[in-house]
């Protein structure tokens, strides 16, 4: 059983990890970072979590199963990739579109498509490494 110590740094470091790792995916697209350092940093949040907590709990927190998160990402970052197939252009070619200044909407591009399958595919892996780690 974890210390009492761990389990309440847990609750506040698991939400920064997390709010950190979002900030490297949002930023990767135009900077070094993305969806394979975001995913990283993610995993080590769930594994910090599943250390401190167990790992139904991480289960329970997901709601989702990894290895559905690994198929979903693979999928988005193969279509963002066919986008540019469909245009014409060779294939993860990023296409953009424009910002919409009424509704406050930044340019959004494949290149961001990409990243987040990127991170949703190696989260899936590496949580499911951990969880399964964790259950023997």
């Amino acid at each position: 059983m974890p210390s009492f110590i761990l389990r309440a740094a847990n609750r506040i470091l698991v939400g920064l990890i997390l709010v950190f790792s979002v900030y490297l995916l949002l930023r990767g697209h135009n900077a070094p970072g993305g969806g394979f350092s975001a995913a990283l940093v993610a995993a080590t949040g769930f594994a910090l979590f599943a250390i401190a907590e167990g790992p139904q709990p991480v289960r329970q927190a997901l709601r989702i199963d990894p290895l559905v998160l690994v198929a979903w990402g693979l999928l988005l970052a193969i279509g963002s990739g066919l986008m540019a197939v469909v245009t014409g252009q060779p294939y993860l070619t990023g296409l953009w579109w424009p910002a919409d200044a009424t509704v406050g909407a930044p340019a959004v591009g494949t290149p961001l498509l990409f990243d987040v399958g990127v991170f949703l595919a190696v989260l899936g892996t590496i949580l499911t490494l951990v969880l399964h780690l964790e259950e023997s």
